[in-house]
């Protein structure tokens, strides 16, 4: 594409402070062509470089290359995709399920693209990406050597990008399930059909964690398919899974098996009113994880999410014996660390326990998270202990 995209001053600032984003708004001068990839100058004629072009998107470019004399080719892609992918050296070593490209972290804009164990399943979530798909596939299939890449074009984000929302097979063949072994434990991953991309990758490290302290009486409320729990059953004695479905529950008893294990029970059941029951009982555990769905999707829905983290935070707080570990998570965006320690001291203090921060836990290497670009970072982790 030749034509040019003249972004505004802000927009011009918005880049040399290290984000790639630049607003409909801030684009004083839009490109006549299809989505793909622009070169970009500011309002004085300087070139900046070249940037992702959606032209239906609120989020018009984004930014890929600073160097306005580099081609973007399909060598450029598989440069690019290959240092992605390096960076995970070393993790196949312990898990055979992980993140190879996070987007932005990896300074590759809307791009996603898990590994599952011989297989790739991909995210291409901007217009301009889209453009790409062809050198994207091919140095997917160059760099990794994969058997087969599955596109989970499914995600709402695709519609205000003026994309269809799909699943599709972009190469080989993908199977429905795949056997993950994560740490020693293993479980079933479900590519075409799974939440994300198939499994919750990015909480891998933080059930190792969990799995290292666990003892005693453990409980692990919002358990899907059980992924904490089976960390848990490794070292605790008897471990409760609570989650409203039975459907993933069932799934969940299926992993468990697969790991030899009869010590994990399932509830189904809300978790809010299982805990209200279970202190009302007079019950204590040794160990407790929450890792609820995100309760703020969208900056309007904050406040109320709040109240609903805290509220069930605070529940779990008043069922942990003493010296009992609690791990707690939020994967809302719009949820800040700070709001998220604000929101843990307010339930520690209604819960009347004297609760202590063990570590404060955050996304694993594969899933880095940028500085200067907020978004590439959403998980927030704490390990608390009661002491009394």
């Amino acid at each position: 594409m030749g034509e040019f995209a003249v972004v505004s001053a802000k927009g011009v600032k918005r880049w040399q402070a290290g984000h790639p984003w630049i607003f409909r708004s801030d684009v004083s001068g839009r490109p006549g062509g299809d989505a793909g990839a622009v070169r970009v100058r500011d309002n004085r004629n300087k070139d900046l470089g070249w940037a992702l072009w959606s032209p239906r998107s609120e989020i018009s470019l984004r930014l890929i290359e600073r160097n306005p004399d580099q081609a973007i080719d399909v060598g450029w892609w598989h440069t690019k995709i290959k240092n992605s992918v390096e960076r995970r050296t070393g993790l196949e070593i312990d898990c055979n399920a992980f993140r190879l490209i996070h987007g932005e972290g990896d300074a590759l804009p809307s791009l996603v693209c898990d590994r599952y164990d011989r297989w790739l399943v991909v995210q291409l979530m901007s217009a301009g990406l889209e453009s790409f798909r062809g050198e994207i596939v091919e140095s997917l299939k160059q760099v990794t050597g994969t058997e087969g890449i599955l596109a989970r074009n499914d995600a709402a984000l695709r519609s205000r990008e003026g994309l269809a929302r799909e699943t599709v097979l972009f190469y080989g063949d993908v199977p429905k399930e795949v056997e993950i072994v994560e740490h020693g434990v293993k479980y079933l991953a479900a590519p075409w059909t799974g939440q994300k991309t198939g499994a919750f990758l990015d909480q891998r490290e933080n059930r190792r964690l969990v799995g290292s302290v666990a003892r005693g009486k453990a409980l692990d409320c919002f358990s899907y398919h059980g992924s904490f729990a089976l960390h848990l059953a490794k070292n605790a004695e008897r471990v409760t899974a609570i989650d409203s479905s039975a459907r993933a529950l069932d799934r969940a008893g299926q992993n468990a098996r697969l790991n030899s294990l009869d010590n994990i029970d399932y509830v189904e059941a809300d978790a809010f009113d299982w805990l209200t029951e279970r202190e009302k009982s007079g019950d204590r555990f040794d160990t407790i994880v929450l890792d609820p769905p995100a309760f703020a999707k969208t900056r309007a829905a904050l406040a109320s999410g709040i109240r609903g983290y805290k509220d069930v935070n605070m529940r779990a707080m008043k069922l942990l014996a003493r010296g009992g570990y609690l791990f707690t998570a939020s994967c809302s965006f719009h949820l800040t660390r700070q709001l998220f320690m604000e929101m843990l001291e307010s339930a520690a203090a209604d819960s009347g326990r004297r609760i202590a921060l063990r570590g404060f836990r955050g996304q694993p290497l594969d899933h880095p998270e940028i500085l200067t670009i907020p978004e590439t970072g959403y998980i927030k982790g704490a390990l608390l202990e009661a002491m009394d």
